[in-house]
């Protein structure tokens, strides 16, 4: 027969947290964590020493001429042409941020608050396209403008996405044309 005293020697009290195993583990996840942005941060500045050949960025002229046509945005970024994952980092190109693009006869205006803002001549502009995605940005097809450019002997594709994507393709037909009539009147 079980008496209550025999009861009462069965229980168990619950288990007491082991404070000092659960601080280890956090502890160590905190380390695990501040690593591997380590990790992320070192291969940001290697691949910043592999691109070192490529020369800086032009600046944006006083007065780069009239503008043709204006659009607000997002730069997502530049790659090697062609080569949609081949991140460039060189000189900020690697920096998203918010974007003024001027697109005027001498060339592109590329004005971001918070990065460094550069140019591209008119000569140097090799064409536009709408495409679905360049290195860490993919969105529907057709929803970035690329514009690739030559720069420093390297060809280069920057991705923008316009606040009002109906924009891009004007943008397209107008590089198109600009680098059309630039090749044409150079070969005359």
């Amino acid at each position: 027969m079980t008496t209550p005293l025999h009861l009462a020697a069965e229980q168990k009290s619950a288990e007491v947290t082991d404070w000092a195993a659960r601080a280890g583990w956090v502890v160590g996840l905190l380390l695990f964590i501040a690593f591997v942005y380590w990790l992320m941060r070192q291969g940001w500045k290697w691949r910043i020493s592999l691109q070192s050949d490529l020369p800086a960025l032009p600046a944006v002229p006083d007065s780069p001429g009239e503008a043709k046509l204006k659009l607000g945005g997002r730069y997502h970024g530049s790659t090697t042409a062609g080569q949609w994952l081949d991140r460039i980092v060189a000189h900020g190109l690697g920096t998203r941020s918010r974007v003024e693009l001027t697109l005027t006869d001498e060339g592109l205006a590329v004005v971001r608050p918070g990065a460094q803002d550069f140019f591209v001549p008119g000569p140097a502009l090799r064409g536009a396209r709408l495409d679905k995605g360049i290195a860490g940005k993919v969105l529907a097809e057709g929803g970035l403008l690329v514009v690739t450019w030559e720069h420093g002997g390297k060809q280069i594709d920057s991705g923008f996405r316009s606040d009002h994507a109906a924009e891009h393709a004007a943008w397209v037909e107008a590089i198109n044309n600009l680098n059309t009539n630039s090749t044409t009147e150079g070969a005359r």
